[in-house]
């Protein structure tokens, strides 16, 4: 990406918690196998949605650590802030989402809020703000709060009308942990960079690059979260027949052939990766725009010559 990494830390220990994690999951999931023991299956959900979005918060801060960084704010961006995030997006989307169009859009604007509102409040006290701090809090954040998440899915998951289901476990956290780096971590590290670059004199300054940007990542989740939506209709206009309109016109989905699943998998990942590499586009304009490259040796008292106007497009582009 681009991005100047401050290396003061030798060697890989993201990489070994990686592996150790792994390695723990794994035998985890053996031994519940080999056992049947139902008392091991928190452990299988804990690990398996913990050990990347910790990982990466380990990779992210040996990079870009700045001397304002200690474990205790980070684990309580990582903890405090993924708990309240999750907390106040399930209370929000319950009382103001229905089923509509619309509602991934909903759920993007109301999670990113909720992160970000999460980041304020763990962030409140901190003496110095810096972009560089903000990008690695908020990914601290935003990280959590998919760790928490993937959990409630995993669980979702484990319960069918056939009982446990130990394969579906495995199936959502292995999805979910390879989608990690370019999920919740990544959209709210962006906000988190662009908001701590505007504090000014220990307070948060809601500007309009501050704001379009919150709007910028939640269109960012949105799409993220109608790609398969995106992939079904692109599968039926490209490959549809006529009884399958039809039945669609009615408001039934027809059962698709199995070449219309090939593309609707196809289609799917592609969708993905592209919404992904606008998510890493949008992570390094903003870093760039921020000069969170360059380590902060004190407080940041204005914006440099180069205003960020926001973390995506100019002013005089709509978000």
């Amino acid at each position: 990406m681009g991005l100047t990494a401050d290396r003061t830390h030798p060697g890989r220990p993201w990489a070994r918690m990686l592996l150790a994690g792994l390695a723990l999951w794994a035998a985890s999931l053996v031994v519940t196998l080999l056992t049947g023991n139902a008392n091991l299956v928190p452990t299988l959900i804990l690990l398996g949605s913990f050990v990347v979005p910790i990982t990466l918060l380990m990779w992210a801060h040996q990079r870009w650590h700045d001397q304002h960084l200690t474990t205790e704010l980070l684990l309580g961006a990582f903890i405090g802030g993924g708990v309240l995030g999750v907390l106040a997006a399930s209370l929000l989307e319950a009382y103001f989402l229905d089923p509509s169009p619309a509602l991934f859009l909903g759920v993007g604007l109301i999670e990113e809020a909720a992160k970000l509102g999460a980041l304020i409040l763990i962030t409140r006290k901190l003496p110095h703000r810096h972009a560089r701090d903000g990008f690695v809090l908020g990914a601290a954040v935003g990280l959590g709060f998919a760790a928490f998440e993937t959990a409630g899915y995993a669980f979702n998951a484990l319960l069918t009308v056939q009982g446990l289901s130990l394969s579906a476990l495995v199936q959502t956290e292995l999805v979910r942990g390879i989608l990690t780096p370019f999920g919740h971590g990544l959209w709210t590290a962006i906000l988190g960079g662009v908001l701590f670059y505007y504090a000014r004199d220990g307070r948060y300054r809601y500007t309009a690059p501050v704001v379009l940007t919150y709007l910028l990542v939640s269109v960012i989740h949105a799409l993220w979260d109608y790609s398969h939506s995106i992939a079904l209709a692109l599968t039926f206009l490209f490959t549809g027949t006529r009884w399958q309109y039809e039945l669609l016109s009615r408001g039934y989905l027809p059962q698709p052939t199995e070449e219309q699943t090939h593309v609707f998998t196809l289609l799917s990942l592609l969708s993905l990766a592209v919404v992904a590499l606008l998510g890493l586009i949008t992570l390094r304009v903003a870093w760039r725009r921020t000069g969170a490259n360059k380590p902060s040796g004190g407080p940041q008292d204005s914006p440099g010559p180069s205003t960020v106007r926001a973390a995506g497009p100019r002013r005089n582009s709509s978000a």
